[in-house]
């Protein structure tokens, strides 16, 4: 359910990953709850109305999380709430993943998130508050076959994010993480057109079912807010209880490893 209330009135808060997925679903949970929003990302991002503004930048150029926090500033004065959303992955196992497939996945999940926190935090500095909520994954805790860079990179946003609880509490910002199961996305739409790999998923999350953007976008909110005050160097997991069962077994579905295989 999209909320309607004025929780974020004279917010101003920037958001990566913004086109599409969790990150859009933030965007618009923003808006509703009445914060001035700039998104970021690399594919186009829908017209949201004047409280907000949409840029192209990519989160693994340092210029792109300088020009989207300085887009924040200038046009609605602060950075009160940052969401670093964007990610992605290029999947192979070990022995098979090219350097530059593990390049793109750690460079995009946690380089683009580090980025991100550094020039949100220095403005936040500047101000003396704000709150920064980063999107790792439940692959933080949990290995997945031919998902190593994605699950190496994911534990990285989730220790980071404590890091940046650390060393910037002292100066009235907080940082958490959200760490997501499978969410029905763009991203992770190969899951949902194979029936059987679905299936697999979902005999894994207790719930049953995986989640929408809005069920993710609700408690990055949540610790972006007043509620949640006191709260800082956390990571809340939100999967519909599928950390308690494990991950399931991808490699029918990727396929044999391939370095010593005979033509």
């Amino acid at each position: 359910m999209m909320a309607s209330n004025d929780r974020f009135a004279g917010t101003v808060a920037v958001v990566t990953g913004a086109a599409s997925g969790i990150g859009l679903a933030i965007v618009k949970r923003l808006l509703a709850e009445g914060a001035k929003v700039v998104g970021s990302d690399v594919q186009p991002i829908p017209d949201l109305g004047a409280g907000f503004a949409g840029i192209e930048g990519d989160v693994t150029q340092e210029s792109a999380a300088v020009a989207l926090v300085g887009t924040a500033v200038d046009r609605f004065g602060s950075v009160d709430a940052a969401f670093n959303v964007a990610g992605g992955s290029r999947a192979g196992y070990i022995v098979d993943l090219a350097e530059g497939d593990w390049d793109f996945t750690v460079d995009l999940c946690l380089k683009g998130v580090f980025l991100g926190m550094k020039h949100q935090g220095r403005q936040m500095m500047r101000q003396g508050w704000g709150s920064i909520v980063n999107i790792a994954s439940l692959n933080a805790h949990v290995p997945m076959h031919a998902g190593s860079a994605y699950v190496a990179a994911k534990a990285g946003v989730e220790m980071l994010s404590r890091n940046g609880a650390l060393e910037m509490a002292e100066f009235g910002i907080r940082v958490n993480a959200i760490l997501p199961g499978l969410v029905q996305t763009p991203l992770t739409r190969r899951h949902f057109g194979n029936a059987d790999a679905l299936a697999a998923f979902e005999q894994r999350i207790p719930m049953g079912r995986p989640a929408q953007p809005e069920e993710i976008a609700a408690p990055a909110l949540f610790l972006a807010s007043p509620d949640a005050s006191y709260i800082n160097g956390a990571s809340l997991l939100v999967d519909g209880a599928w950390a308690v069962s494990g991950y399931p077994d991808m490699r029918p579905f990727r396929g044999p490893v391939n370095w010593n295989r005979r033509t």
